[in-house]
């Protein structure tokens, strides 16, 4: 072994107690069982996405982000007016909602289908804190 080459013993269990297959920090075998690492921190030796991918997908995130901006705006104007006791909270939740499914994009990036999913899913949640917003 070299000293590019790094032993790859080192597993963790996180597999049996983490849903989705768990999270990995070490690059081992992508199947652990019967369970598949979904979701995980890339290692060094992965292979990088290529640019084209990752570009798009953070120009994506980033209009989901934009969009989250303005009706965190106009949430604000509206709560400062008077709002229901239910407003902020629901908006707040899908907000995060669709904020975790594009950090999930991101974990799963070296997935084929898996980010698109992830990030289409993520539009729905913030389309209907959009169409809240704008209809209080």
């Amino acid at each position: 072994m070299t000293t590019v080459e790094q032993s790859r013993t080192s597993r963790t269990e996180a597999v049996e107690i983490m849903p989705f297959g768990g999270w990995e920090r070490t690059p081992a075998a992508v199947v652990y069982g019967e369970a598949e690492t979904l979701f995980r921190f890339p290692a060094p030796d992965d292979p990088a996405p290529s640019t084209a991918r990752l570009l798009t997908m953070s120009l994506y995130s980033a209009a989901l982000g934009l969009a989250g901006v303005g009706v965190s705006v106009r949430a604000f104007v509206t709560v400062l007016g008077g709002a229901s006791v239910w407003y902020v909270p629901v908006l707040a939740f899908l907000g995060l909602v669709s904020v975790a499914l594009a950090v999930g994009s991101f974990l799963s990036i070296h997935r084929p289908a898996l980010p698109w999913l992830l990030l289409m899913a993520a539009t729905g949640p913030l389309a209907i804190d959009v169409m809240i917003a704008v209809m209080y």
